[in-house]
């Protein structure tokens, strides 16, 4: 229960932060993606089913507060939230270069499909002004971000853990 208080907090506040204040501070229009580095990291610490749920609920906030299709957004991210927690196996806390890819990618495959189902399809062909004016720009942007923030989620999941066990520990006999 603890978990998924701490997650609906993390989510929340990503996205309070990601609409309010990161576009305050954005750099030609250009804001950094904090959901994708949440769905990212927790799909990747705690697997694919996790990784699922916070992309679907990312997703759904965007698409409530945002976007302009229900249900885009939470399936993009739950695609994410998905294919990162296929890398739990791989996951060492040691190790900030794989992390990394992933978020880096996630960003990309995100961009990429919001301009196909978003501009592509109504007929907009400029994919080099949108690849130079918004995927590139957001992609820097986010990977300079998600090194500060996946620290922080990642000693976040390290204490739910800890708490986890503990509390486990506990009811064993």
């Amino acid at each position: 229960m603890r978990r998924r208080i701490v997650l609906f907090i993390i989510i929340t506040l990503c996205f309070l932060l990601q609409t309010t204040l990161f576009k305050t501070l954005s750099f030609a229009n250009i804001s950094p993606n904090l959901l994708i580095i949440a769905v990212s990291s927790f799909g990747f610490m705690r697997g694919k089913k996790e990784g699922l749920w916070v992309g679907f609920f990312c997703g759904l906030l965007i698409d409530i507060f945002c976007g302009n299709y229900i249900g885009l957004y939470a399936l993009i991210y739950m695609y994410i939230g998905f294919i990162n927690g296929l890398f739990q196996k791989r996951f060492y806390p040691d190790d900030i270069k794989l992390p990394m890819l992933l978020i880096g990618g996630s960003d990309l495959f995100y961009n990429l499909v919001v301009y196909f189902f978003m501009f592509l399809l109504r007929g907009r062909f400029s994919f080099l002004y949108y690849l130079k004016s918004i995927i590139i720009p957001e992609f820097v942007y986010t990977m300079v971000i998600s090194i500060l923030l996946y620290l922080v989620f990642l000693k976040l999941n390290q204490k739910l853990e800890a708490y986890e066990k503990r509390r486990a520990k506990k009811f064993d006999l």
